[in-house]
Order: C-alpha cells, then structure tokens, then sequence
C-alpha cells in the first residue's frame, strides 16, 4: 500500500475525480437483474492468451470443479446491506498508518495520511504515464466514489475502493469466497477462448485515452449491473465495468502444470513487476478504463496484479460459493 500512496502523491492536488460521474446513453438501458447466483458444473477449458501480454501465458489446458457465482459484481446497495447489519468500516474511511511508508514522517504528505482512495481523473491531454490520471483523494470511498465533492454511491452499480481485508470480511458475512482465477476464467470464458477484441456489449473505453472519452458505449465511468448482455454462462460484466479481484496472488505468467484446480502461486512466490515490494492479488476482466490505444484488457484472459491494501475507483469483485446459497 505504502509504494502505490506514495507514487499517487506525485500528482495528488486533492482534486475530488467528479470528471468520472457516470454519463447514460440514452440508447443503453439497463433493466434490473437478479442477485441469485448462477450454478455452473465443473468443466476443463483453454486457460490464458498467449498473443497480447506476456504474463498472460502461457495457454494451458485447465480443470476446475463446479461451483456458484454472483450473475454481477457485488454491489453498493448489497454492499450497504453488509454495512447496515455489521457496522462495518472500511479500510479507505480510516486514517493512513504512517509506519506503512517506510520512510520519515516529514517526507510523507499531510493529505496521504487522511481516508481516502485512489481516483481516477482524466487530464485534458494525452498521457502514457499513470500518474497524470491517478490521484489520492481524501475523502474518497464505496460511499464516496469520485471523493466528497462528488456524488454519493449509486446503488446498482459495482461498489469500488474496498481493500482485500474489506471483500473478505463481505464474503464471510454473505456466506461465499473470492473466486480463485481458475474458476474466473472458465465462467468468464463460457465455453470461448479469449481473443483480443473490444467487446460491444462491455463497459470499456471507446477513444483515446486517458483524455478522450466518445462514450459511444452510452457510459463515461462505472455502469449499473445489467446495462450489457450476458455471457453464454448469464453472467453479467465479467470483463469491463470494473475489474474483479480473485483469491489467487499475482505472478507473471501461469505454470503449465498447475492445471488441475490451480489456486495459483503461495504468498512467498508471489511477484508483480509493478509493485515489487508486496505479493499482490490477482485481478481479472479489465474495466472501463480500458481502450485499444492503451490497455486491451477486455478478455477473459486478461490479468494484472493489484495491491490488496487499498482500492481504487475502478476495482470491483464477485462471489462464488462451494454449495447453493441460502436464498
């Protein structure tokens, strides 16, 4: 957590990121769907893409065991339900622990020891760099999705800016696990191998980004559940919206013979080049920040390692359970 703050600081001017309030096409519509979980038997898929990024591959023959899943991401109002039983609190509304940076105190900015999350705010000129369009925003979390001046979470779409320690408390109170990336990916797939195209009928960027949004998809930041078809498995938004977090931890590439139920790399294996200094979890399905320009993740074998101390704006998750949920 303590790397990913401080390279956020480099650009954080406390600005509240309300740029990414969603924007409905009048052509989208998007009905209300189902939260009953989708049963799906055990199956042996075609796991990994081997032609777009590295750490993708290589392709391998992968077996899972059947299991239930979420047709959606978890959402706020889901989410609110937890927080209304339990009194839950998350990680982005509690003060920053300075001893997570490492460093000296007076290096560390006064604005990165307050709540907050990161956000994404798009600049008004092109960027390769991240750090032109991540800022850490006090003040931002679930209920405050674009920080405070922004407006309040809205209840059907996917909750964002929780912590992995957030998710896991969730799925104990709702009675299911994060999926791992094995199980992810075969759901996702739905009997398909991934292929490097931008889908229609998901929430991703159509132009150029960071800084130009056509919307032609009928939304400029997060979508409500539901806004796109589902997948030959009736699963809603398993690649754009928001990326997913999986249990497994993050390491470049995936190992040929882990294939039967692989739950990935232990903790001591762990690597992620973007983020050397912890084990990282792995996240899946890209989000709607993601353009062929930039960052072609709209697949089911796409995969990125993500820091489980904090959360951002565009990072999201769903359940599986090992037996049928209590209805």
């Amino acid at each position: 957590m303590a790397l990913s703050l401080l390279a956020l600081a480099a650009c954080n001017d406390g600005a509240p990121g309300e740029k990414t309030a969603v924007v409905a096409g009048a052509s989208r519509q998007c009905p209300g769907i189902a939260d009953t979980p989708v049963k799906l038997a055990g199956g042996t898929f075609d796991m990994g893409e081997d032609d777009v990024y590295d750490e993708e591959g290589p392709v391998r023959r992968t077996t899972v065991r059947g299991f239930w899943i979420d047709p959606h991401e978890v959402t706020n109002r889901q989410f609110a339900a937890f927080v209304k039983a339990t009194g839950y609190v998350t990680v982005a509304e509690k003060p920053v622990d300075p001893k997570q940076f490492k460093v000296p105190a007076d290096r560390i900015p006064p604005d990165m020891l307050k709540p907050g999350s990161a956000v994404f705010t798009p600049p008004d000129f092109p960027s390769n760099r991240y750090t032109d369009w991540w800022k850490y925003v006090p003040g931002a979390n679930w209920k405050k999705p674009y920080g405070p001046q922004g407006p309040d979470q809205a209840p059907n779409e996917p909750v964002v800016h929780l912590a992995w320690d957030d998710m896991i408390a969730y799925a104990k109170w709702a009675g299911g696990r994060i999926p791992t990336e094995a199980e992810w990916e075969y759901a996702a797939s739905a009997g398909e191998r991934s292929k490097n195209v931008q889908p229609e009928e998901a929430n991703s960027w159509q132009g150029a980004f960071p800084n130009y949004n056509a919307e032609s998809d009928g939304f400029k930041g997060i979508a409500p559940v539901g806004c796109y078809k589902p997948n030959a498995n009736g699963l809603y938004d398993m690649v754009g919206n928001v990326w997913e977090v999986t249990a497994d931890f993050f390491r470049p590439g995936h190992d040929p013979k882990d294939s039967d139920d692989p739950k990935g790399p232990d903790e001591g294996s762990a690597y992620d080049p973007l983020n050397p200094g912890m084990p990282s979890r792995t996240v899946k399905g890209g989000s709607y920040l993601c353009a062929p320009n930039y960052c072609q993740r709209y697949r089911p074998a796409s995969r990125q390692g993500r820091d489980p101390g904090m959360g951002t704006s565009n990072v999201g998750f769903r359940l599986v359970y090992d037996k049928a949920p209590a209805s």
